[in-house]
C-alpha cells in the first residue's frame, strides 16, 4: 500500500470450477461487503476487489443468500482463511482462499468440466506455472478451494477445515504502483537511503513490482521467509545487504531483518500497518505507521504516522528533515561567528586599554542585527544538492564537518574588519592614531561609531553568506525573501540609530557620521562576502579530498 495505490482490481482468472461458483466463493470468503448504495464493495482493498469482481457478474446479494455459519480467520502463518456458508438446498459449502502455493498444497481434487476429479502432479505443475505467469506480470494472485458438507461441521478450526480440498481457480489482481514512487526511490538511492521491500505476497509478484520501482535489479536479490528460516542469524548478518526483497514473510522475520540491518550500524526505518508489524516497528530506529489503513496498535508504537500511506511522503520527510537540520546549523554558525567577533573585538580593545563598544550597543547588535536575519535563515529553502548528499553519521555532532573551524575563522575575519573600521574612524577624526589618546578616551567617538556600523553591516552581509555553508552565494538560484526582508529591516533600523541625531547622541554622544566614514565602514563590511567565498572554496577542496 505504501508503494502502490491500494486500489486492487481483478484482471485475470485461471478457472477450474464453473465461473459463477468461483466468483461467488471468492466473494463469500471475504470480510469486505457489497454496498448497494455505493454500487461497490467496502473493506480491505484486496477483499473488496474480489467482491467487486463478483458484483460485475451480478452476484451482489451473496452474504444474505449464503449466510456464514463458521470460519477459520486469516492467519499470516497459514496465509489462508476459510469460511463455511449455507447453500440454497440447506447443505453447506466451505471456501478457502489464500496464497496459491499453500492452497494447492491442501488440495487433493480439482474441478474439471464441472466434475470433481483427482488433482494430478501434472495439473498441479500447470497451476503453479499459471500462478507464476500472473505473478511475473506484477499481479497479486489468490487461489480458491472448496469442500462440500451435507451437515454443518462441528469444528471450524483450521486443522479441521483445511485439508482434502477441491481446487477452484486462481484470481490475479493488480494494484498499480503509485506514479511518484519510482522517482522517490531513485531520489532515496541518490541520498544514500536503501529501500527494502518486505511483503507477504508471492516472491514473483514482489520481484516484478520491485524491478518496476528500481528496488532490485534481478531475482537473486529476493528471498522468501522459508529461505530466511534456513539461515542462521550470523549468515543473515553477513548477507543482509544482498537482499532487497523479502517475500512470504512472517512477523518474526521482519524483526530479524530490522535487527540485522541495525547490526550494520544502519539507521533503520520500518513501515507497517497491521498488528503483526508492531514488534518490528518498535525495534526499528524510526517506526512509520500508516494513517489510513494502519491499526491503532501500529500507530501507537510508531514514531511517525503517514497521513496518506504513501512511500513518497517518507522521502519528502527526509528532505524536509535535512533542510531543517541544515538551517539549524546555518543559524548556529551565523550567530556563533557573529558573537565570537563581538567577544574577540571587545577582548582586543580591553587588552589595549580602550573602550570599543558600550553595553547598549552590543545589546542592539544582538537584538536587531543578529535576531532578525537568524530567524529568516531558518526559512531557507533546501539546497539543490540536499538529496544527493550521503547521510551524516549518527555520531556526528552539530559542529561536524569543520563547522567549529568555520565559526572561528569567520569570527576572526569579522573582528579584523571591525577593528580596521575603528582605527580608520580614529584616523579620520584625529588625522593620526594615538594609542595614549584612545586609552584616555579622548579620540574614539568616531572610531566607535564606524566600528558599530561595520559590525552591523558585516552581520547583515554575512547572513547572506550563511544561506549555504559550502556553496557559493552567487551559485544559488532561488532567493530567500524572508532574509531580504530581515536584512532590510535591520539595515533601516541601524541607519536610523546612526543618522538620526537624537539617537546618535544617545548612543554615541556625537551627532551623525560623516559621509566618508559611513562609506568606509560600509566598504569594509562588504569584504566579508569575498572573504567567506574564498574560505568556502578552500573547504570544498579539503572536504572533496577527504
Amino acid at each position: 500500500g505504501t508503494l502502490t495505490q491500494n486500489k486492487m482490481t481483478v484482471v485475470a482468472h485461471e478457472l477450474a470450477a464453473p465461473e459463477e461458483k468461483f466468483l461467488a466463493g471468492m466473494a463469500l470468503c471475504c470480510d469486505a461487503k457489497w454496498d448497494a448504495e455505493a454500487g461497490c464493495a467496502v473493506g480491505e482493498p484486496t477483499e473488496a476487489a474480489l467482491v467487486n469482481d463478483a458484483g460485475k457478474a451480478g452476484l451482489t446479494g451473496l452474504a444474505e443468500e449464503h449466510p456464514r455459519v463458521g470460519e477459520a480467520p486469516f492467519d499470516s502463518g497459514r496465509k489462508m482463511m476459510s469460511v463455511v456458508v449455507e447453500t440454497l438446498d440447506d447443505e453447506y459449502e466451505q471456501y478457502t482462499k489464500g496464497g496459491p502455493d499453500v492452497v494447492l498444497g491442501r488440495c487433493t481434487t480439482i474441478y474439471e468440466d464441472g466434475k470433481v476429479v483427482p488433482l494430478t502432479e501434472e495439473r498441479h505443475a500447470e497451476l503453479l506455472a499459471a500462478n507464476k505467469a500472473m505473478a511475473d506480470r506484477a499481479l497479486r494472485v489468490l487461489a480458491l478451494a472448496s469442500r462440500h458438507y451435507v451437515e454443518c461441521p462441528d469444528d471450524f478450526s483450521a486443522e479441521a477445515l483445511e485439508h482434502d480440498l477441491t481446487f477452484c481457480g486462481l484470481s490475479g489482481m493488480i494494484d498499480p504502483e503509485r506514479p511518484e514512487v519510482a522517482a522517490a526511490i531513485e531520489e532515496a538511492h541518490a541520498a544514500g537511503i536503501r529501500t527494502v521491500m518486505i511483503t507477504g505476497d508471492h516472491i514473483d509478484t514482489a520481484v516484478a513490482i520491485a524491478k518496476n520501482l528500481g528496488i532490485i535489479e534481478d531475482r537473486s536479490q529476493a528471498i522468501t521467509g522459508a529461505e530466511l528460516d534456513r539461515m542462521s542469524d550470523e549468515e543473515l548478518d553477513a548477507r543482509i545487504e544482498d537482499f532487497g526483497v523479502y517475500a512470504r514473510v512472517q512477523p518474526e522475520h521482519k524483526t530479524r531483518i530490522v535487527e540485522a540491518w541495525k547490526g550494520r550500524n544502519m539507521i533503520v526505518a520500518m513501515t507497517g500497518d497491521g498488528v503483526n508489524d508492531a514488534p518490528s516497528i518498535k525495534r526499528a530506529n524510526i517506526g512509520v505507521g500508516m494513517g489510513i489503513t494502519g491499526t491503532d496498535v501500529t500507530k501507537n508504537v510508531a514514531d511517525m504516522v503517514l497521513a496518506d500511506d504513501n512511500f513518497a511522503t517518507i522521502i519528502s520527510a527526509c528532505e524536509e528533515g535535512r533542510r531543517i537540520y541544515d538551517n539549524i546549523r546555518k543559524v548556529i554558525q551565523f550567530l556563533l561567528s557573529a558573537n565570537l567577533a563581538e567577544v574577540f573585538s571587545v577582548f582586543v580593545a580591553t587588552l589595549v586599554g580602550f573602550t570599543l563598544f558600550q553595553p547598549v550597543q552590543l545589546l542592539w547588535v544582538n537584538l536587531v542585527t543578529d535576531c532578525f536575519p537568524a530567524l529568516a535563515l531558518g526559512m531557507e529553502d533546501a539546497e539543490g544538492d540536499i538529496m544527493r548528499r550521503r547521510p551524516r553519521k549518527a555520531t556526528d555532532g552539530v559542529f561536524a564537518g569543520h563547522m567549529g573551524a568555520d565559526c572561528i575563522v569567520q569570527g576572526i575575519a569579522i573582528t579584523l574588519l571591525v577593528l580596521a573600521s575603528f582605527f580608520a574612524g580614529v584616523y579620520f577624526d584625529m588625522g593620526y592614531i594615538n594609542v595614549a589618546d584612545m586609552i584616555a578616551g579622548t579620540a574614539d567617538e568616531e572610531g566607535v561609531m564606524m566600528a558599530f556600523i561595520t559590525l552591523n553591516m558585516v552581520e547583515i552581509f554575512h547572513c547572506f553568506n550563511m544561506r549555504s555553508r559550502r556553496a557559493s552565494l552567487f551559485s544559488m538560484k532561488k532567493q530567500n525573501w524572508w532574509l531580504w526582508g530581515a536584512a532590510g529591516l535591520a539595515l533601516v533600523l541601524t541607519l536610523i540609530v546612526v543618522e538620526f541625531e537624537p539617537l546618535a547622541m544617545m548612543f554615541f554622544g556625537v551627532p551623525g557620521l560623516e559621509l566618508q566614514g559611513s562609506l568606509t565602514a560600509l566598504g569594509l563590511a562588504v569584504l566579508i562576502i569575498p572573504i567567506v567565498e574564498v574560505q568556502k572554496a578552500v573547504m570544498r577542496r579539503i572536504e572533496k579530498e577527504d
